[in-house]
Parts: structure tokens; sequence; C-alpha cells
């Protein structure tokens, strides 16, 4: 028996969050990013943000959901003075493909990974998820593993932008779920207070975290059930 669209989204959580954000934590992407100008962690803030425009810094921080206003804020300011955001998103794009051709090691089937995340990325509506919306307008490579990348990343925007949603309507405030799910994060979010204890918001945030699988489910519905198990399975594969 296939697996249903429910349990593909909670059985690719951690492939949809991991692969992607190992390009997001290579030290090859900020020493590119130092090469193009960008201080610390600007290029992170700019390369994602970048997609919604030159937009003022308030509404940056609203799509990411998670990062203190007090991080995002100077920092789209500074990249700015670098080059135009969209600019840094089409850089941040381009990393990202560079990252995949690097890391290639023929571990999954990139093509049919790529045209099973395009029929899902295609199909998603873009509703509450900002970043996943201007990511879909980007130009995508031709390559089969910068491609399933490339779209892999705009999943990993729509789960995001789905689970802020879900934390905020359990009545967590994101410092709150990010003491329960990366509590050595809390600083590199740009929160210098947060709670000590997780264990008052344990129990919402695992409410939150199945209605972000409930809600990410009906994107996967679009997949067949082989199909989907197929996913799983070459998801799991790269996140190990």
């Amino acid at each position: 028996m296939s697996i249903t669209p429910e349990q593909a989204a909670h059985e690719t959580r951690e492939a949809v969050l991991r692969v992607p954000g190992r390009f997001m934590t290579d030290a090859a992407t900020y020493a590119r990013g130092a090469e193009l100008g960008f201080e610390g962690a600007d290029f992170y803030l700019a390369g994602r943000g970048g997609v919604l425009g030159e937009v003022a810094a308030p509404v940056v921080t609203a799509a990411l959901v998670f990062f203190a206003p007090e991080v995002v804020e100077p920092a789209w300011e500074r990249a700015g003075r670098v080059m135009p955001h969209t600019q840094a998103a089409r850089e941040w794009a381009a990393s990202l493909h560079e990252h995949a051709r690097q890391h290639d090691t023929g571990q999954v089937d990139w093509s049919a990974l790529a045209t099973m995340l395009g029929r899902v990325v295609a199909f998603a509506p873009v509703a509450g998820a900002p970043l996943f919306a201007g990511w879909r307008t980007l130009g995508e490579p031709d390559d089969a593993p910068a491609l399933a990348l490339h779209r892999l990343n705009a999943l990993r925007e729509l789960r995001g932008a789905l689970h802020g949603a879900a934390v905020l309507t359990v009545g967590l405030a994101p410092v709150e779920a990010i003491v329960v799910r990366t509590p050595k994060m809390v600083s590199t979010f740009g929160w210098t207070e947060a709670p000590p204890d997780p264990a008052p918001f344990n129990e919402r945030w695992a409410l939150a975290e199945a209605r972000t699988d409930r809600m990410f489910g009906r994107h996967l519905g679009v997949l067949d059930g082989d199909e989907r198990d197929a996913l799983v399975d070459m998801l799991g594969t790269l996140a190990s």
C-alpha cells in the first residue's frame, strides 16, 4: 500500500529542510557572498528575501517569520548597498546550482526527482507563501542535479511558510518554536532573550508540526502513490 500524501509530507520533512540547508551552511556559499561584497550572513538574508523585490525591510522580516527584526532589517539595508536585492536572489540561486553540481554523487535519479518536484512546485498555490512564490519566478537551470535542488529549495520555502503559519496559529511566538526545535540557534535567528525551558511549548509545537504535514501533504497529492513512495526514498537517500 502506497504512502498517503500526509505521510509523505512527514517522511520528507527532514530532507526538505536538510538537503537545501546544506547549501545554506556551506562555507563555500559564504565565501561566494564575500566575493560579491556581502558581510557575514547578509548573502543568506538577501538571497532568500531578494525574491520579494525591492521591498521595505519589515516585509522581509514578515516573510522569514522566525528571524528577529533586529537581524533582518540592518542586513537587508547593508545588502542593498552591495547590489539590488533581486540580483542577490539570482546570485543566491546560482550558488545553489553550483553547490548541486559540486556535490553530485549520483545517489539518485536526478532527472526523475526533478520531474516529480517540478510537478509539485507547479501545482502548489502560492497563498501565504511569498518566498515560495518569489523563488518560483526565478530561472531554472538545465542540468538535472541543479534543477532538482532548485525545485527542492522551492518546496523548502513552501513548507517553511506553511510551518510559520501553523506555529502562529497554535499560539506560539517564533522564538518559542525555536526553543523547542533548535534551541542552539536562538542567537543565530537574532533573538537576545528566549524562554529557558521548552516544556511549556512542546505540545503546541507538535500540533503545529502535524498541521504543517497536513497542509504540505495536500500539495504532494498531485503525485500518485508510487511517485510519493519514490520521492520519499530518493529524498531519504539524499538526507542520509
